[in-house]
């Protein structure tokens, strides 16, 4: 698929690699301590309330909503930056190369959310969640990959990262059109004067951090208040944060991106990850996956992403739309499709959004995406493992 591997690319697939072990080790912690003797301090912490601030002037959250809400701005500034470069300079800036992928992400959003809409359909409290089984988890599907070596040619590791990439476009675009609450204009128009300013930062090619940063922590808070998810502040500032193709020697966007990386990779995701994976699993039985709930996230988790990305990619290869992953055969290229029902970190995010008025739906979704996930992981993984290595 792609003869050409820039170096960002290869330090951005070691780092996620990595980072889908730590994701692991903090959801299995999370599980054991919500169905321990800890599950009371568990619980309680997540919901005590922090003032961050000075007198009058702050904000007092949650601690699941200071992760969920600021903590996760920051993710979303990261994942933008990604984006952004890859559409500027990586491998989605040639739209030859990008098309397999962008295809195969449609798929892979749309078709999961027919699942979950037919399993959900006439119920106006649980239809709001169509949105979560159409994620992919870059790192612990990255993570995955990396466990089979070899067995996976290099073009399906970026054939997945950049589906990951456009699948994360396309959350942000659903949580931003779908998800918001109701708009407070004042604060929309604070919103618009604040990107309107970083935008003027932008055009005359400031290249310290500082000043971006000091007015994205006012479109945070603007954000917060006008009703659209804060997170998408996130979003707003990276676009902004310059990279020029032509200024070969330094990249504000790239210095950036990798100095947050880590932080980002081995503290913000896992952080999340333990305080959204914890449920209580007291009383729960198969009969429990039936629920529509969850049984439309295992759906399209497991089935839908699969039947997406391959059908989409299959038709589009076939018609010679898009080129098939150079020395990949169907089987692996079937594997990875499997791989893409990982959802896990943006599935449990949207969750949260979706039922955000709902509470009680959301041990159905954790349960849904966690069993959706580990399906996607053993199936796919074991069907590459097994499958001949005859390229």
């Amino acid at each position: 698929m792609l003869r050409y591997i820039s170096s960002p690319f290869k330090w951005f697939f070691k780092l996620e690699a990595a980072s889908g072990l730590v994701l692991l080790i903090s959801a299995i912690l999370a599980l054991i301590i919500s169905n321990s003797e800890l599950s009371n301090l568990y619980f309680e912490t997540l919901n005590k309330y922090l003032f961050i601030g000075i007198n009058n002037f702050g904000l007092k959250l949650s601690v699941l909503h200071w992760i969920n809400d600021a903590l996760m701005a920051i993710f979303f500034f990261f994942v933008t930056l990604e984006i952004k470069r890859e559409f500027l300079q990586g491998e989605l800036s040639n739209i030859k190369q990008a098309l397999l992928p962008i295809i195969a992400a449609v798929g892979g959003m749309v078709v999961p959310a027919l699942f979950y809409v037919i399993i959900n359909f006439g119920d106006p409290e649980t239809i709001n969640g169509w949105a979560i089984p159409s994620a992919t988890d870059i790192a612990f599907s990255l993570g995955v990959l990396s466990l089979l070596g070899k067995r996976v040619p290099l073009s399906l590791k970026v054939f997945l990262t950049a589906l990951a990439i456009i699948d994360d476009l396309g959350a942000i675009l659903i949580i931003a059109l779908f998800y918001s609450g109701d708009l407070n204009v004042m604060y929309l128009s604070l919103m618009l004067v604040a990107f309107i300013i970083l935008l003027v930062i932008n055009k005359f090619n400031i290249k310290v951090f500082f000043p971006y940063l000091l007015i994205g922590l006012l479109l945070w808070d603007f954000t917060h208040n006008s009703g659209i998810h804060a997170t998408i502040a996130g979003v707003l500032l990276a676009m902004t944060i310059p990279h020029r193709k032509k200024e070969k020697d330094f990249s504000l966007l790239i210095k950036i991106e990798h100095a947050i990386s880590p932080y980002v990779a081995f503290g913000i995701m896992p952080l999340f990850a333990f305080a959204n994976a914890g449920v209580s699993l007291e009383g729960l039985s198969l009969s429990s996956l039936l629920d529509k709930v969850p049984l439309g996230i295992v759906l399209g988790l497991f089935v839908g992403k699969q039947l997406g990305v391959f059908v989409f990619s299959y038709v589009s290869i076939k018609l010679k739309i898009a080129q098939m992953p150079g020395n990949s055969s169907w089987y692996n290229f079937y594997g990875v499709g499997i791989l893409t029902g990982i959802g896990f970190t943006m599935s449990l995010f949207v969750g949260n959004l979706a039922f955000v008025e709902n509470a009680q739906y959301m041990d159905g979704v954790k349960i849904g995406v966690l069993t959706g996930s580990l399906l996607s992981t053993l199936a796919g993984y074991f069907l590459i493992l097994l499958t001949p290595d005859k390229r």
